[in-house]
Parts: C-alpha cells; structure tokens; sequence
C-alpha cells in the first residue's frame, strides 16, 4: 500500500498539533469528532466552547456546518479525523456547495483509524485536501509541522471560507482518559459558550 506521508519535515503527534491549534484560538466554538481526539483534546485544554462528539463517527463536520449557517457571525472551527471524514464523505461536498465564510474544517490525518487499533484508512491512498479542493472549499492547505500549521490556521481564521487544513499527523497517542462529562451537559454548556460568545 502507498503511503502519502511527507518524506521530509518533523510530523508533530495529533496532540501536538491540537496544542499548537488552542494556542491559537480565543473564544471560537470547536466540534471535536469522536474518539481520541476529542480525549486528547478534553485532556490539553477543555473549555466550555469545545462540542465533544460521544460515540457517533462522521458527523463533526456536518454539526460544525449548521453552527457556522445559524451563527454566521461566530468563526466555526472543526477538529476531524481522517476516518471521519471518509465515513461523512458526502458533508465536504454539502459544504463546499453552501459555502459557508466562517467555518474553518481542521482534519488530522494519521491514515489509520485509531481508536479501534491503528487499522489502515484509504487517506493513504485519497488525497483528502483534493477531494475538499474538489468540493469546493474556498482555501485549502495539507501541513505537517508545527510552525506551517500555526501560519495556515491563523491564517485561514482571518480569510473567507470554508477552509480545509489537513495535517499530517503520526499515529502516536496521547494517554487520555475518555472525557468525563455526560452528553446532555457537554451540549448545555456548549450551548451557553456559543451563546454568550462575541
């Protein structure tokens, strides 16, 4: 099997590079998709303003989707894996065709799926940032080090979208702990985050 990985730079862990993402971002709502993830992600930095998916695979970007039509006032960030993305294909073209100018859809990419074990995803053969580019994303970028996913997350949070960041990550794990809040009070809070934010 191909792999698409870089041959050159230093690929960060998908905990690094969501670390460099919150070290960037104030107060914009983030959808998280399911699994590792949203556990690394609850484990680096919870805030009321992160939506962590519980469970259901696939459906991050199109929960960030409707946020980013409802509030087109709020930057919408999305936080995806490139499992999910392939699962909810279909959302890149929905959006790519709405177009919505604040939504900002960040996927890692580490071609394996996992939470279940590290079995191989066909991201190692589809170009996920083409088929985005295809779909009709307004800028899309693939990344793999910190200091290029830094400069392209800031600034595509300052560019007309929807945007498409892939990063290419390693499929080294962060030890967390599944995150420690019921369904319903991850939405109530999330729901007054994004109510209250500016």
């Amino acid at each position: 099997m191909v792999s698409l990985r870089p041959e050159e730079g230093v690929m960060q862990s998908r905990a690094q590079a969501i670390q460099a993402l919150f070290d960037v971002l104030s107060d914009q709502p983030v959808i998280i998709c399911n699994g590792f993830p949203s556990r690394e992600a609850h484990k680096i930095q919870d805030r009321s303003g992160n939506f962590y998916m519980i469970g259901s695979m696939g459906v991050a970007a199109s929960i960030g989707l409707g946020l980013a039509l409802a509030k087109p006032d709020h930057q919408v960030v999305v936080f995806d894996g490139d499992g999910n993305v392939l699962m909810g294909m279909g959302t890149l073209a929905t959006i790519g065709a709405l177009k919505p100018g604040n939504l900002t859809h960040v996927v890692f990419d580490n071609e394996v799926y996992g939470t279940t074990g590290n079995q191989p995803s066909y991201s190692r053969l589809v170009r996920l940032d083409h088929v985005a580019k295809a779909a009709g994303y307004a800028n899309v970028e693939r990344v793999w080090e910190r200091e290029d996913i830094v400069y392209e997350f800031k600034d595509m949070l300052n560019n007309e979208g929807p945007n498409f960041l892939l990063i290419k990550v390693n499929e080294q794990i962060e030890d967390a702990d599944r995150v420690a809040l019921d369904p319903p009070d991850i939405t109530t809070r999330f729901r007054d985050a994004v109510g209250s934010a500016s």
